[in-house]
């Protein structure tokens, strides 16, 4: 029998963070992110930058927004860095974490197939492209898994009035490229993060149709944990990684990193 999801994630929490196994250094933070972080290569691009810098070496746990929130809320990983901003504020108002700021932003974009069945090629807006969908029934794709997507996407629903359901909405419960895939097979429409796509090879009929709308607007937060709730964790190295991405270094490495030629995240936007 395959292992459970929730039993492989323990079990690969607690090799990232060296339970039962010999370690040669404690210099390393488990990170707990995003899919779209990990699958666009940002951190592969970024992260040697930091440990040159630093020493600090960064174990990324890649899973849903969710996810992650409930694997800092545990005390399983040092650092939290996501794209919630409802949800991060709730962390920190619920006592988990001190402290968060925005790192960088990029945006979502809405995939279908290339004959656009529903026309959303032609809407005015995000809500209007959606109602468009609903309106024909035509093949959605949701992630339905908690990530910061899923929230993104269940929030414009919602702002149309449209509650989703029936044969032509799946709910997959998969991550970002896994759900592009499925669309693909199915000639779906999907909500994606624009890096996710950019990087997404197996697009079969699937085209960008709509982009732009204020309302896609994604940008992600760094949150240090808050060391009297888990005074366990590394939290000087920790807040080592939040303030290296906030730096002029950090953020020049963020807006560095490509796919194609085409940057993919926007460093620290909503900066003052």
């Amino acid at each position: 029998m395959p292992p459970r999801p929730f039993a492989t994630l323990a079990l690969t929490l607690a090799a990232l963070s060296g339970t039962g196994l010999a370690q040669a250094s404690d210099d390393y933070i488990v990170l707990a992110s995003t899919t779209s972080t990990e699958a666009s290569g940002l951190f592969d691009a970024i992260i040697p930058r930091f440990t040159s810098a630093t020493g600090i070496e960064v174990r990324v746990v890649a899973v849903g927004t969710g996810q992650a929130f409930e694997i800092a809320r545990r005390g399983d990983a040092d650092a939290l860095l996501v794209h919630d901003t409802a949800g991060e504020e709730t962390f920190i108002a619920e006592g988990y974490g001190t402290e968060r700021a925005d790192v960088m932003v990029n945006d979502f974009v809405l995939i279908g197939p290339a004959g656009d069945p529903a026309g959303v090629g032609e809407a005015e807006s995000i809500g209007e492209a959606l109602a468009r969908i609903a309106e024909v029934e035509a093949p959605f794709a949701s992630r339905g898994d908690d990530s910061g997507t899923h929230r993104a996407e269940q929030r414009l629903w919602e702002a149309t009035g449209i509650e989703p359901g029936g044969a032509w909405y799946r709910e997959l419960g998969s991550g970002m490229g896994p759900t592009l895939n499925t669309a693909a097979a199915m000639d779906a429409y999907v909500m994606s993060d624009r890096a996710t796509w950019v990087a997404f090879e197996n697009r079969q009929d699937l085209t960008l149709l709509f982009e732009g709308d204020e309302a896609l607007f994604n940008p992600y937060g760094s949150l240090l944990i808050d060391p009297e709730r888990h005074p366990h964790l590394k939290h000087d190295l920790a807040g080592q990684w939040h303030h290296w991405l906030l730096s002029e270094e950090g953020q020049r490495a963020i807006a560095d990193f490509t796919v194609n030629g085409q940057p993919l995240f926007f460093p620290n936007a909503r900066a003052d």
